[in-house]
């Protein structure tokens, strides 16, 4: 199947062990991107460790955050880590940024959840300005390594609301949506707005992320057990359940439907543990 866009793979969080297979296997297949999200108080890897695994074991493939809840780090250290991971796979890291709507995990950061917006475009601000070379300030020098890319890895932005869509253009080079069709074509013409309104060249990336899952009963209904509890703080997990896409039609469907809106990748994200949904999820494009 041809959709003319990419495809990628969002990891499941439940065995950090079980990734080093799902990584090899999207590598040699025919997938563009590893994608893996980002929780503190949650039983999760933490993205930046697992894809640097990830990218040591595999030659081609992207990895991503997805998304990386900046607030909750320290700027500087972030900012040196992300350079040191881009710099060491050829460019290969795309860094989604997202702020976190979780009050745990910011408290047990010692981060205000109230400001997390702000603070997000403040990190921006120095990290852009160390991954171009300059000094950090007040005296203090560069921050390296260089980054593969000039200027700094990939930046994506996930959201919703109408600041998180202009950060997309103040500071990032596309935008990470995690909404069926129905919802994403409003936000990609938001985004595609505030580009234009920023002057900015050419135009945004845009990225789908959908929920899937294919295989047996049971790897449908690990798949679904798993996302009811990661959701569960949502308050309408079953909902959030129930739009998991479990057929090679309806897959097909959502691929077509986020290419017709100018998607320019879609990440498949998988709850259950079997990494033979690798293969499958293959043979369906």
């Amino acid at each position: 199947m041809n959709v003319g866009t990419n495809v990628g793979i969002g990891l499941p969080i439940g065995d950090p062990t079980a990734l080093l297979t799902w990584a090899r296997r999207a590598d040699a297949g025919p997938f563009s991107t590893l994608g893996l999200l980002d929780r503190l108080v949650h039983d999760n890897p933490e993205p930046l460790v697992a894809l640097a695994v990830l990218a040591g074991a595999t030659t081609r493939i992207r990895v991503q955050t997805e998304v990386l809840l900046a607030p909750l780090r320290e700027t500087a250290l972030l900012a040196k880590q992300a350079a040191t991971l881009d710099r060491m796979t050829g460019g290969r890291l795309v860094l989604g940024l997202g702020i976190g709507g979780r009050e745990d995990d910011h408290r047990v950061a010692g981060t205000d959840l109230r400001t997390r917006g702000r603070r997000l475009d403040a990190q921006m601000a120095t990290m852009c300005r160390l991954w171009s070379g300059d000094p950090y300030g007040d005296g203090v020098g560069p921050i390296g390594p260089a980054p593969a890319r000039p200027g700094g890895p990939e930046v994506l932005f996930g959201g919703f609301k109408r600041a998180a869509l202009e950060r997309v253009a103040r500071w990032g080079d596309g935008f990470l949506a995690a909404a069926p069709p129905s919802w994403a074509g409003g936000l990609f013409e938001t985004v595609r707005e505030f580009w234009k309104e920023y002057g900015r060249d050419g135009e945004p990336r845009l990225v789908a992320q959908v929920n899937v899952a294919l295989g047996p009963p049971d790897v449908l209904d690990d798949a679904r057990a798993r996302m009811h509890a990661y959701y569960a703080f949502t308050g309408m997990p079953d909902r959030m359940v129930d739009g998991l896409l479990t057929t090679p039609a309806e897959i097909r469907a959502a691929l077509t439907a986020f290419a017709d809106l100018g998607a320019d990748e879609v990440m498949l994200y998988c709850y259950g543990l079997d990494p033979d949904q690798v293969d499958r999820l293959a043979d369906v494009l």
